[in-house]
């Protein structure tokens, strides 16, 4: 009788979320943007790219923000605009985010000067480009330390104190090369595939836990122009679009803001990812090489 009763129960919530979910995307994501004034965010790579531009969003909002990156000149040249713009609290912090020890340390340096820390966003990112057996086992290795072990080793720190107050937001950039394998990117998209896992894998334990105060998100976004992917071609622009940095900032400050728990950009991939799942392998192949996922990377270049 119980498990009937379960059941039901169970069948009659899974109604509820999908007709919930059907009328939020008809709906202005705006209608349920929290108030993050005057809370901490903390922004991994922000000397460059979208952690810059995160950076500003978060500040304009009204946060103090935590700055980390191994460049330190990029990252005073964030936090001086942030000063200037806003005139908000800005903190930066030099961390090789290659290194367990090194994040640690800062993240208790961290703890020490500004207390706790209620929104992490995990940005940092490299790609090597390279072919999977032209890629030597030391970029292999500093690949998974910084876009996927640094992650780990972030969260550690800083999840306790939004787990002992119900309050907190994890954010893990990851890519769409983390939903499926791309030529010339076997290391890279290993690693976000590992970030996506490692999110929702997160996001079951906070609901088993019941700190429905804490949430994750995951950013998944096609090729972004920032200079890390210079070169990259898109067969079908229309389609797979390279999208800017600032579009690409705006579909994830909306996600964070609206506590969604996936963000694709663009919303193209929504589509074209669910087919996979549904196709035979050779199906799959023979598409990604019709969109030009095949051979996309073959003129890559990278930031230097």
């Amino acid at each position: 009788m119980h498990l009937i009763v379960e059941t039901l129960f169970t069948v009659i919530l899974v109604l509820y979320y999908l007709i919930e979910s059907i009328v939020w995307t008809f709906l202005p994501n705006s209608w349920r943007y929290k108030d993050v004034q005057n809370q901490t965010v903390l922004i991994t790579g922000a000397g460059s790219g979208l952690g810059r531009l995160l950076a500003f969003r978060f500040a304009k909002l009204g946060c103090a923000t935590v700055l980390w990156d191994i460049d330190s000149k990029g990252n005073a040249k964030t936090a001086a605009e942030i000063k200037q713009r806003y005139n908000s609290e800005c903190l930066t912090y030099t961390v090789d985010l290659s290194s367990k020890e090194s994040i640690y340390e800062t993240a208790n340096k961290v703890k020490e000067d500004i207390g706790e820390i209620n929104i992490l966003i995990n940005n940092a990112g490299i790609v090597t480009g390279k072919k999977f057996m032209e890629c030597q086992d030391a970029l292999i290795e500093k690949t998974f330390q910084v876009n996927t072990s640094a992650h780990f080793w972030t969260t550690k720190a800083f999840l306790p104190r939004m787990l002992k107050l119900n309050h907190g937001h994890i954010v893990n950039i990851a890519s769409a090369a983390g939903l499926t394998g791309v030529t010339g990117l076997a290391d890279y998209c290993a690693s976000k595939f590992a970030v996506v896992g490692f999110t929702e894998s997160l996001s079951m334990e906070l609901t088993s836990l019941e700190k429905t105060g804490v949430k994750t998100t995951v950013v998944c976004p096609y090729y972004i122009d920032t200079g890390m992917f210079k070169g990259v071609k898109t067969k079908f622009p229309e389609i797979l679009p390279i999208v800017t940095p600032e579009h690409a900032v705006d579909r994830m400050m909306d996600g964070i803001l609206s506590n969604k728990s996936e963000v694709w950009i663009p919303r193209s991939l929504y589509v074209l990812l669910s087919v996979k799942g549904l196709l035979p392998t050779k199906c799959q192949a023979l598409l990604s090489q019709f969109f030009g996922i095949s051979n996309c990377m073959d003129e890559f270049v990278g930031r230097e």
